[in-house]
């Protein structure tokens, strides 16, 4: 007898004979409404706003008892007035205390407005070290140098010295001279095609500054199509470092054209690296710094190899300093560092320099006699370490230059650990810690009338002893290693330009005012006219 089989698949249990299998929530209790009402818009909404609350929450627990906003927009805090910075509101964030903050998106800044509170950052590197935007690891490549910290920073700065001392710097005059008498014979036909009208004048500058950094660290090494390419392009580098930027790299936007333009200086760094050891190993002369590098370098392994194998050497014959080999691309990133830290600092005070002679043309006549008596009345005689040393009001005139307008504004630091900047308040693990200089620049008790251009308050007054207060180009470990070389270069520059050329600047009522960008220029581009030469 055949079996009687049931044809249906549903299981006892899914009978109404019996309840459902596992824990059932009662329907009518709170959690069953909460439960069956809620929607993905609510649950999102809900945790949004936890978010909202915890961004809020984190900002008032790191904001402590210093100055700030009492709250902040969520997540993206004043990401508008950053993206478009204002002098006016640096300033008043820096008269609102010693120590103040702000929040964008997930960076957390500390600033330190006053003198001492600076120079206690700029002297902290147990608990700091320097930083810049995220985008810059990228740029600069994580392995550069200016990433290094304790240590390890310190034994490859002494590495570098010897290419800043009054020696070297001497060896690298005639080419920045060479610059400048073509681009000052540049400026005089750019005047003349324009017919003596207004040009603005903040991009050439840009550009014979770059070109100077160029033959000052790689010679001629580089053409000047390379050289040309490099200062066209390096403005997408600047912007790319803007404080607020994507940290990471997206197609055609600023922090691609950036990197792009950093791969591109250190190709050209690279090839120039090769053609300076080639030339070095055959014996020439130094002629820029990665000359004098880079010849350190191959006599440290001379000297490595006579000790290996045995030799007796004499003492004089081993390097002050002994490095290891670098390779070409190591070497390409060490010089981008060096035009990282000038190519907008020295645009930015080469651009007020002539700007401020043109509008105090007493202050230019002052600096053309100097120059001209120092040279013996011979406006053509040569750079030398000897001449540019020996005039002392042009020296002023480019420190109070720098004072006036510092280049650099501000250098943002990262806290290693918790750094407890004082009794009261202690900045957290990773925030930005930003010693600012303009300040201490322009504090009343160092610097009487500090909102004046004087050039004579460094020598009838007592501004060269407000060393407290010269925080232009850093302080501490950190200091910036080419400071000598900065002021000469400038000294230099703007001595040649009062014997050989006239120009006239067209003032407005906001020729003075400040743009920030990166560094600081004139709010209005600085229209020249007439530059002729003498």
């Amino acid at each position: 007898m055949a079996a009687v089989v049931n044809g249906s698949f549903a299981s006892p249990l899914a009978t109404a004979q019996y309840p459902p299998a596992g824990n059932t929530l009662p329907t009518n209790g709170l959690f069953s409404k909460v439960y069956n009402g809620t929607s993905g818009f609510n649950l999102l909404l809900t945790v949004f706003l936890m978010l909202v609350a915890y961004d809020q929450f984190k900002y008032v627990w790191n904001k402590g008892s210093i100055v700030g906003p009492a709250w902040k927009a969520p997540f993206v805090g004043p990401f508008l007035q950053s993206v478009n910075p204002k002098m006016d509101k640096y300033k008043e964030k820096w008269a609102s205390g010693e120590l103040s903050c702000v929040s964008v998106f997930h960076k957390f800044v500390v600033i330190a407005s006053t003198r001492d509170m600076a120079r206690k950052v700029f002297n902290s590197p147990t608990f700091v070290k320097p930083c810049v935007v995220d985008i810059a690891v990228k740029l600069l490549r994580p392995q550069n140098w200016v990433f290094l910290d304790g240590k390890a920073h310190v034994d490859y700065r002494k590495g570098l010295n010897g290419l800043f001392t009054r020696q070297a710097l001497e060896t690298y005059l005639p080419g920045q001279e060479e610059v400048y008498d073509k681009y000052f014979a540049k400026f005089v036909e750019m005047s003349n095609k324009n017919e003596g009208k207004p040009i603005p004048f903040m991009p050439p500058f840009r550009e014979l500054m770059c070109a100077v950094s160029c033959r000052t660290f790689v010679g001629h090494y580089m053409t000047d199509a390379a050289v040309k390419k490099i200062a066209d392009d390096y403005y997408n580098i600047t912007a790319a470092l803007e404080l607020v930027n994507f940290p990471f790299i997206i197609p055609f936007t600023k922090t691609w054209y950036g990197k792009k333009a950093a791969d591109m200086v250190l190709d050209e760094f690279s090839k120039c690296s090769a053609k300076s050891k080639a030339r070095m190993a055959a014996g020439g002369d130094v002629t820029c710094i990665m000359d004098g590098w880079i010849k350190s370098m191959q006599a440290s392994e001379k000297y490595r190899q006579k000790i290996a194998k045995g030799r007796t050497v004499d003492p004089s014959e081993k390097p002050t300093q002994l490095l290891r080999e670098f390779s070409d691309f190591e070497v390409a990133m060490t010089v981008f560092t060096f035009l990282f830290a000038s190519q907008d600092a020295t645009s930015s005070a080469s651009t007020w320099l002539f700007q401020l002679m043109a509008d105090r043309p007493e202050i230019l006549a002052k600096v053309r006699a100097e120059n001209l008596a120092v040279r013996g009345g011979d406006k053509h005689q040569r750079f030398s370490m000897d001449l540019l040393e020996n005039m002392p009001y042009t020296r002023a005139v480019v420190k109070e230059t720098l004072r006036y307008r510092p280049p650099v504004i501000m250098v943002p630091y990262v806290a290693k650990k918790a750094f407890p900047v004082t009794d009261t308040y202690t900045a957290p693990k990773g925030s930005m810690v930003i010693p600012t200089t303009w300040p201490a620049l322009h504090d009343p008790e160092a610097y009487p009338d500090p909102d004046s251009f004087n050039p004579d308050r460094w020598i009838t007054g007592d501004a060269e002893k407000q060393t407290k207060n010269w925080l232009v180009f850093g302080t501490g470990p950190h200091y910036c290693l080419g400071q000598t070389y900065a002021q000469l270069n400038l000294m230099g520059m703007i001595g040649k330009a009062s014997m050989h050329l006239d120009w006239v600047h067209h003032t407005t009522p906001r020729s003075e005012d400040i743009k920030v960008f990166a560094t600081i220029f004139p709010q209005v581009a600085l229209p020249l006219q007439e530059s002729i030469l003498r």
